[in-house]
């Protein structure tokens, strides 16, 4: 194990400790907060999720924004997104996002702030906030908390993918596993440590699934994504045989170097044209016309009892506003 593992750990823990006893404050905005975040460094399904909730209260007629850090941005402040804007003014996810859902998404390195913005200029009923279990400057009303199967037997970093240890699951108001998680994961020798982890939570089961476009033939499949060999996997298992597989850094900023290489390799190989998420589409940005044809798997996620899901959050949050008041 890597020595510095323990030094990070320590840190997570005293961090997690000065909040837990206040010494470290958290500031709280007029409406209330849905935080949706992770344990581990992205390839849980966070914005598939964000847009999947999302979607949920656009149902029920709820009025919502997200706030976002904008990963990757060049900016810097608070922002409104812009719907014809790019990833480098904004971020690849909270771009993606406010293209799908519609609505309001602000990004900013202070999430109070951004949310004051919102508060101020939107007024929203409710706060959903991007990535943000371990944003604990803000204060939240609901905590949901996105895992994987790994994360169950991964390690902190940097020996691991953990940004958090499974202890820090107890600050969650909900958990969300892969559908057959129990099918295939607790029969295995560290269910003890699950159970526990997950003992007196909500537990939701999602499906994650990718939405491939017309097949292209022997396409270069390229991607800047945290887990580049899932897709790869499901691009493979959707019957597409690709020319190649490029993997390039999670959340990269394409320029025009890569799009020559990405040519030149479509010339070598005889390729069909180019596939690539949905989330890489937002950072090639104009850069797209160049790669023809080129077309965009979208991922989605679906929740089982979608119903109890809305229920569970609204009942923490709106409602339990307006009770206290």
């Amino acid at each position: 194990m890597n020595p510095l593992t323990g030094l990070y750990g320590a840190a997570t823990a005293l961090r997690n400790t000065l909040f837990d006893r206040g010494v470290l404050s958290s500031r709280r905005l007029e409406r209330p907060v849905v935080s949706v975040g992770n344990l581990s460094l992205g390839g849980s399904g966070k914005t598939p999720f964000v847009i999947a909730l999302g979607e949920l209260l656009k149902a029920r007629g709820i009025r919502f924004d997200v706030l976002s850090r904008g990963y990757g941005r060049k900016t810097r402040g608070v922002l409104v997104v812009e719907t014809d804007g790019n990833a480098a003014d904004f971020g690849d996810e909270p771009l993606l996002i406010a293209r799908r859902l519609g609505v309001p998404v602000i990004v900013g390195e202070s999430r109070y702030a951004a949310g004051r913005v919102a508060e101020r200029e939107f007024q929203p009923q409710l706060h959903i906030l991007d990535d943000g279990f371990q944003h604990r400057s803000l204060v939240r009303d609901f905590d949901v908390v996105l895992t994987t199967e790994r994360d169950f037997d991964d390690r902190l970093l940097p020996s691991g993918r953990l940004r958090e240890p499974l202890s820090s699951l107890r600050r969650a108001d909900a958990i969300v596993l892969p559908r057959d998680f129990f099918v295939h994961d607790l029969s295995a020798p560290n269910s003890a440590i699950k159970t526990f982890a997950l003992r007196g939570k909500l537990i939701w089961q999602m499906t994650r699934e990718i939405v491939m476009p017309a097949a292209l033939v022997v396409p270069i499949v390229f991607c800047a994504i945290a887990r580049p060999q899932q897709f790869f996997a499901q691009v493979r298992a959707a019957g597409i045989t690709p020319a190649a597989e490029i993997e390039f850094r999670d959340h990269h900023a394409y320029d025009r170097s890569d799009i020559e290489r990405l040519l030149a390799m479509r010339g070598n190989l005889g390729a069909g044209g180019f596939l690539t998420t949905e989330k890489d589409a937002v950072n090639l940005g104009s850069l797209q016309s160049d790669l023809k044809p080129l077309a965009a798997a979208a991922l989605s996620v679906t929740l089982d009892h979608p119903t109890e899901v809305v229920d569970a959050i609204l009942a923490r949050t709106i409602f339990a506003r307006i009770i206290s008041q």
